[in-house]
């Protein structure tokens, strides 16, 4: 059998590969080698690995390499940390495959470590751009350490060639994270209140707010922007906070957000980890996303939902005509609250087309995944020169 190993790291990641991992737990032909590290292994961030458990996956490995501190130290301590925990991981189960998705921190030392043991990556969401993080960076080295690629559409298919890799090796897939929306039974009005303790209002907002990496603007005053903005809003509308990746500042966005929860019980929540259901649930059932997660811009537009795009985080991505994008001003991010609720702006994504796909990614990587045949040294794709 050829195994696969699956590496996450953090919850949205792991819903996002949970359709290819139940696939693989299941495929009678591969073995699943889950690996569990980084943000998943932390109480503050919830210990998520508990829910992996609980939706019946086995974990091979919790690998711990996350630091209490999110500082550029922190984070570059806890890459090598990654580094000599997986080569010994991998000198130990001897996968065939990795297959990593995205461009977070964890994945890179991972990609590395992958090389160094001969290991062929399988990458998911390559050629991307969000020139407002160190992702983007990371995104495309890892793609230049990768043998198989899977995009979420036929431009950053077309990228990854650019980027010099084989064109038998690049396969349009669309959006992983769609195959949860066609596939999971998400929950109805009553039931997400149920979930998530508390009666939806007349306007309900779910905010995602990450660190902007490659932003030298202070954390504080990026808040105070938001949440200046947010705070104009009565107690008829429910704000209800996520918590921040494990990146850089992180720890402090998280600390902020539960400040101001505390200080507004009568109308916001947080939860730092809602999970893949819940999530989803409330893009079904809520107003509007604000905030500048890539969640806003892939899984938003398959349920027709404005999306409050701020900063440069996301800049790069294609988006759907339901993100509205803005600068971290509360007079922007009113402004484009403002719009994302007019009846107008909402009766004009009424029919909006996802352009990342049909829900049906995961299928397809594991056909490929399975009739794949990686030997010999990857080499360089040269693009014929224009005439």
């Amino acid at each position: 059998m050829k195994k696969i190993a699956i590496i996450t790291a953090t919850r949205a990641e792991y819903g996002l590969l949970r359709p290819l991992i139940e696939l693989v737990h299941k495929d009678p032909e591969l073995e699943l080698q889950l690996l569990v590290t980084g943000a998943h292994l932390s109480p503050y961030h919830g210990n998520t690995w508990q829910q992996i458990e609980t939706d019946g996956y086995p974990i091979d490995k919790k690998i711990e390499i996350l630091l209490s501190s999110d500082t550029p130290v922190a984070v570059s301590k806890a890459m090598g940390l990654a580094q000599v925990s997986f080569a010994e991981t991998f000198e130990e189960l001897k996968p065939d495959i990795v297959v990593i998705l995205g461009d977070r921190y964890e994945m890179l030392a991972i990609a590395s470590t992958s090389l160094l043991f001969n290991i062929p990556i399988a990458h998911l969401h390559g050629g991307e751009l969000t020139f407002g993080a160190i992702d983007d960076s990371i995104r495309h080295a890892i793609t230049k350490m990768s043998s198989l690629h899977f995009t979420s559409t036929e431009e950053y298919r077309k990228r990854v060639i650019q980027m010099g890799e084989a064109p038998g090796s690049v396969f349009n897939t669309g959006a992983i994270g769609l195959d949860n929306i066609r596939n999971l039974k998400l929950f109805n009005r009553q039931e997400l209140e149920s979930a998530i303790g508390t009666k939806l209002k007349n306007r309900n907002f779910l905010i995602t707010y990450h660190p902007e990496t490659r932003n030298n603007e202070s954390i504080i005053y990026q808040m105070d922007q938001l949440l200046g903005t947010l705070d104009g809003f009565d107690n008829d509308t429910l704000l209800l906070f996520t918590g921040a990746n494990a990146d850089v500042h992180g720890n402090e966005i998280n600390a902020i957000f539960k400040e101001f929860v505390t200080n507004h019980p009568k109308k916001s929540l947080f939860f730092e980890s809602l999970g893949q259901i819940r999530y989803l649930s409330c893009l079904k059932h809520f107003d509007m996303v604000i905030g500048n997660s890539s969640s806003g811009i892939i899984e938003a537009p398959s349920f027709r939902i404005p999306v409050v795009n701020i900063g440069e985080r996301q800049a790069g991505r294609i988006m759907a005509q339901n993100v509205i994008s803005c600068q971290n001003s509360k007079a922007e991010i009113k402004s484009a609250i403002r719009k994302g609720l007019s009846a107008s702006f909402r009766k004009s994504i009424e029919f909006l087309i996802s352009p990342y796909g049909e829900g049906n990614a995961a299928p397809q990587i594991i056909d490929i995944l399975k009739k794949s045949c990686i030997q010999g040294v990857k080499k360089f794709h040269d693009l014929k020169p224009q005439p």
